[in-house]
């Protein structure tokens, strides 16, 4: 069966199996500069480099089982939650605002400057990603989102808590973007290392550690008290009591 419909098969010289083409790539003619006349050469595209451009041209829709899926995770986003980290980028980093919507955040942490940028901003002088530059190739731009999240793991945020790159580039799950940045702006309040810039209340404080040290005789008389799981013999008690009312009168005695 063809892997994709309108495509041909061809066997060809030092093929061991046959090659699955389209009908407009089977032949590319490629000229020769030179004093010889031109010459023309026959080109077979593979099928990895074909599915290659088809994995690296833009997504297309979904549909059926993938459509819903793809649906219940769209409602997880929030624009509320949008503004507010939107403010504290720009108070954290300084980078200019972007305009309100889900695919304009999207475009604003797509190329992966905005998000090194903020990450840098939580590590004080010792910057985790030393050069940031913007580009426009696409493996570029995965590459900063990919450095930005190595470092907000080394910052602390859990990998429960990480975003995938396609989430963020392709936007398959902007929800998970968010929740990322929620847990580092958390982090970066219960630190309190004069790094965080922002309101404090914009994210939850974690709770800390609390360590208590007993001595040794402490511990000793700890285990003669009675724990209150195993009740106790002191208090209030039903003894002497009796059920509500009186005993029914069979004979009146006089």
């Amino acid at each position: 069966m063809c892997p994709l419909p309108n495509t041909y098969i061809f066997m060809t010289a030092g093929h061991s199996r046959p090659v699955w083409c389209t009908p407009h790539c089977v032949v590319r003619k490629k000229k020769k500069s030179g004093n010889t006349a031109a010459q023309a050469q026959t080109h077979l595209y593979s099928p990895e480099s074909y599915y290659t451009k088809i994995r690296m041209a833009n997504k297309g829709p979904a549909y059926g089982l993938s459509r819903e899926v793809q649906s219940k995770i769209d409602k997880k986003y929030d624009t509320e939650l949008e503004e507010r980290l939107a403010e504290w980028i720009v108070v954290q980093c300084g980078v200019d605002r972007p305009k309100p919507g889900k695919i304009e955040f999207q475009n604003w942490l797509k190329n992966g400057c905005v998000l090194c940028e903020l990450i840098n901003s939580l590590y004080g002088s010792n910057k985790p990603i030393k050069t940031i530059k913007s580009s426009t190739m696409v493996f570029k731009q995965m590459e900063l989102i990919s450095m930005f999240l190595k470092a907000a793991e080394n910052y602390g945020v859990t990998k429960t808590d990480m975003f995938q790159t396609v989430d963020l580039y392709e936007g398959k799950d902007l929800a998970a973007v968010q929740r990322t940045l929620m847990a580092l702006g958390s982090l970066a309040v219960t630190k309190n290392d004069g790094c965080y810039k922002g309101d404090p209340n914009w994210f939850h404080k974690k709770a800390q550690e609390n360590r208590r040290e007993f001595t040794e005789e402490q511990l000793t008389d700890g285990k003669n008290v009675i724990g209150l799981q195993m009740g106790t013999n002191r208090g209030a008690s039903q003894s002497g009591m009796t059920g509500y009312g009186q005993a029914r009168q069979i004979i009146n005695n006089p």
